[in-house]
């Protein structure tokens, strides 16, 4: 059943609304505190059409968000820009919509908007991004005004309190009315009149909410593959009477399984979607009311910008990155918050079950802000204050002191100096790191005779010529498992068919059926996928299966293929366990990048260390030693790093690491100091700073980045900046899929996996983008590896195609802008 189309966007101001926007009239700083769906975000859009006289700023947690907002305020007729990192467009229009992050380097010049928005002020909480957002707030010119916006801070006071320390005129405007009241409803407590043909806990448990017309539904799922199993698993148990019409080129945006479900009227939501499949079929198909259930991920669920009428929890627990995290309170107040659309639903219904979140366990987070400092920020501001003659050690503390925390935040800066450093008025005033303070560090390794000497530029090698320092002592490299830890896949293995004993790797090729046919045998999945990879880069085009193999064809058309599918290993044997045939390889053979030492010994990942000549006895004594776990000032951390000198002037190494956001510039750095890392090779690489891990797969000559830094930080572990000696977000493998991303920009679906989806080739794509972009805007500092980097982003940038604007997403029909309703058939 259609019904007629709505607009769910209020037409006159609430109250309090009007009480925001005459603040924001008078020139006051205005935080609003308001549930999700009250209309916010309404405010800034009345300041706008009523003839906002001075340019403004909108930022939003995410790229995607940033995108909607934008397609919508041009849609108005409005004049709108937009800065996410990766795209600009139109920025001197009077309303930008950016990402913050795109707007700190202005903020941190001094360079503001008339008017700043910050949508989503809560995430100053977040430990990956508040630094930003905190520093967005404490740089921002006092003439710019600000305007705040959350619905989920408990204590919005005490912001105002930080605002007014700062400076400013603030007001805060609050609101704890729902626009749409909502109601907790026991799933068990329903009608029970469902066929029993309907199997499944949350299939029947949600036919019973549709069949008490409490749809559409928005369930939330902690991870990909269950948002998909539950989105299937619904789609078969929930019959349909007028199944969606899509459009040709709906279809072809959807893909095969989703367009199954769309047909259903059932849709899972998460980041492994295009940004076309979510932003552009699934998102507006559910603002329409055309869906009866989307089955969104947790950690999603900041994106989402539609409400349903019902909102139901499954889990508490969700994955984030490479680890598992516990659904905050403040988290399920913006997933609850979702359910009731203000102008169509009178009620908005939060739909639980036994031991299932419930709406009581909902609260505002307790706003602080981390235990971290900005070290890019400081470490730009000291850089600032030692050109401008100011003190370093004045400029950091005032910058502490605008914070938003009422407790001293300690850099250290004074102490460091009192250690053996002097302060800025016994030296050269704004001196850099000038060539023979640069001359005074120098990297060297262990050799092969217990002895340090300068690194040189590593040679390629075939890996039996070397050797690897394992457990205290130089060891043949093949006789250790740890050279085996960058190359080729499966498990490492001893070798029986050597001359000598040495380690290889062991990956199972097939498996022999229960019921087989005369010599029949089934590639294992790794194997048909790196071998359907390779055929496709080699543009085969014979049609391959993993069924219907024999031992013969096995042995003449995958052996000799190994090598390439396999990082370089060679057949070493064939073995049969149980039902399983798995292959030896030996790598002896395979080039890998090794240093030649003074006795002509070539070393494969040596230990390394920086030399500092003249270095003060003093201050190595007062930072050893180096341990994550005792408690080590910023000021310590960042000499350790190699970030600042003795005299605490930021090092090259610390004035590239203040031109990025978290711990990216700490490898780009290790990259720029090794003479023989290539320029070309590195711009690509690049692609692996922010990827994540669901990229290792493809990894090969792209580990040298990580190898670099980690080799550079020693392995170090920093909250917010290093993780095992890499930036937190590192993902090797994301720069081989870009490559081929680049050169076939509809080869997403040949590179994606179980794990690893069009969604996330698109994101890393993107993060690159963003970061090369970064790049080629950059200061030329006085350092001509950087000075080639700078240049080189700027030639790749020109070579890229533009980025389309979200208003080239397509439209709806007409017909799919009507609601469906939803009610589920009653059984009688």
């Amino acid at each position: 059943m259609l019904l007629q189309g709505f607009d769910t966007s209020p037409k006159i101001p609430d109250l309090w609304q009007q009480e925001a926007i005459r603040a924001l009239q008078k020139g006051k700083n205005v935080v609003v505190d308001a549930p999700t769906g009250a209309g916010k975000t309404y405010i800034f859009e009345l300041l706008v059409e009523s003839g906002l006289k001075r340019n403004a700023v909108f930022t939003v947690p995410t790229r995607a968000l940033a995108n909607d907002k934008l397609a919508e305020w041009r849609s108005k007729g409005w004049n709108v820009g937009i800065a996410t990192g990766d795209l600009s467009d139109n920025l001197n229009a009077p309303v930008v919509v950016a990402t913050l992050e795109s707007q700190k380097n202005r903020l941190l010049h001094g360079i503001g908007p008339g008017l700043f928005v910050i949508d989503e002020y809560q995430m100053i909480g977040d430990p990956s991004r508040g630094l930003n957002y905190e520093l967005a707030i404490a740089l921002a010119p006092l003439e710019t005004q600000l305007l705040l916006l959350s619905g989920s801070v408990a204590n919005a006071d005490q912001i105002i309190t930080w605002l007014r320390r700062l400076g400013r005129d603030a007001v805060l405007v609050s609101h704890q009315e729902r626009p749409v009241p909502q109601e907790e409803i026991f799933l068990d407590g329903l009608p029970n009149r469902i066929p029993e043909s309907i199997t499944g806990f949350w299939p029947r448990h949600l036919a019973r909410a549709l069949m008490a017309n409490l749809g559409p539904i928005l369930l939330f799922a902690p991870r990909r593959k269950a948002s998909e199993k539950l989105a299937r698993q619904l789609a078969a148990a929930l019959p349909l009477d007028n199944p969606l019409v899509i459009t040709r080129e709906q279809r072809r945006l959807a893909g095969e399984e989703l367009n199954k479900l769309l047909k259903n009227r059932i849709a899972f939501h998460h980041s492994g979607l295009s940004y076309q499949q979510r932003a552009g079929l699934i998102e507006p198909l559910a603002k329409a009311g055309q869906l009866r259930v989307v089955v969104a991920t947790t950690g999603l669920a900041a994106g989402i910008n539609f409400c349903l009428r019902s909102v139901a929890v499954t889990d508490r627990e969700y994955r984030l990155n490479d680890s598992y995290q516990q659904v905050r309170a403040d988290e399920l107040l913006q997933m609850f918050g979702r359910a009731g659309r203000r102008g169509l639903d009178k009620k908005g219904f939060i739909l639980t079950a036994v031991n299932k979140p419930r709406l009581s366990e909902a609260r505002p987070l307790q706003l602080k802000r981390t235990n971290q400092v900005d070290w890019p920020c400081f470490l730009a501001v000291l850089q600032e204050s030692i050109q401008s003659g100011q003190s370093p050690t004045k400029t950091t503390y005032d910058l502490t002191r605008r914070l938003f925390s009422e407790q001293r935040i300690p850099i250290g800066l004074k102490e460091f100096l009192a250690a053996g450093g002097i302060e800025k008025s016994e030296r050269t005033p704004g001196r850099g790191e000038t060539d023979r303070e640069k001359k005074q560090e120098i990297t060297e390794l262990l050799n092969s005779r217990g002895e340090w000497e300068r690194k040189r530029a590593p040679l390629r090698t075939p890996l039996r010529e070397t050797l690897i320092f394992d457990r205290g002592k130089w060891v043949p490299a093949l006789k250790s498992p740890r050279a085996l830890e960058k190359l080729g896949r499966g498990s490492v293995c001893r070798l029986r068919l050597c001359a000598t004993p040495r380690y290889g790797r062991q990956v199972p090729l097939a498996t022999i059926p229960e019921d087989p046919k005369s010599g029949e045998l089934v590639l294992t999945k790794l194997m048909f996928r790196l071998l359907r990879d390779w055929q496709r880069k080699n543009k085969g085009k014979a049609r391959l299966q993993r069924k219907h193999w024999t031992l013969e064809k096995l042995e003449s058309d995958l052996i000799p293929l190994l090598p390439d599918l396999m990082g370089g290993g060679r057949l070493n044997e064939l073995t049969e366990n149980g039902s399983v045939i798995r292959a030896r390889l030996d790598y002896a053979d395979t080039e890998v990048f090794a240093f030649v030492d003074i006795a002509g010994s070539r070393l494969l990942n040596p230990p390394l260390k920086i030399r500092r000549i003249d270095d003060p006895i003093t201050i190595r004594k007062a930072l050893e030693p180096v341990n994550s776990n005792q408690r080590t000032s910023p000021a310590q951390w960042w000499f350790k790093l190699g970030l600042i000198d003795d005299r605490a002037q930021p090092t090259m190494r610390g004035r590239i690491l203040s031109l990025f956001y978290q711990g990216e510039g700490l490898a780009v750095a290790a990259a720029l100091e090794d003479d023989s890392y290539e320029i070309d090779d590195l711009i690509y690489d690049l692609a692996n700073l922010r990827a994540g891990h669901r990229f290792s797969d493809f990894e090969a000559s792209s580990g040298r980045l990580g190898n670099v830094s980690r080799q550079t930080y020693r392995g170090a572990t920093i909250e917010g900046y290093l993780l095992k000696g890499v930036p937190i977000h590192y993902g090797d493998g994301a720069a081989e899929v870009l490559i081929e991303y680049l050169r076939r920009p509809g080869s997403t679906e040949n590179l994606s996996h179980d794990d690893l989806r069009t969604g996330d080739i698109e994101r890393a794509a993107l993060e690159w983008r963003s970061t090369i972009n970064h790049i080629s805007r950059s200061p030329e500092l006085e350092y001509e590896r950087w000075q080639k980097l700078v240049a080189k982003a700027g030639e790749v940038m020109e070579t890229l195609p533009h980025r389309p604007l979200a208003s080239s997403l397509p439209e709806l029909m007409p017909a799919q802008r009507q609601r469906y309703s939803c009610q589920f058939p009653h059984f009688d």
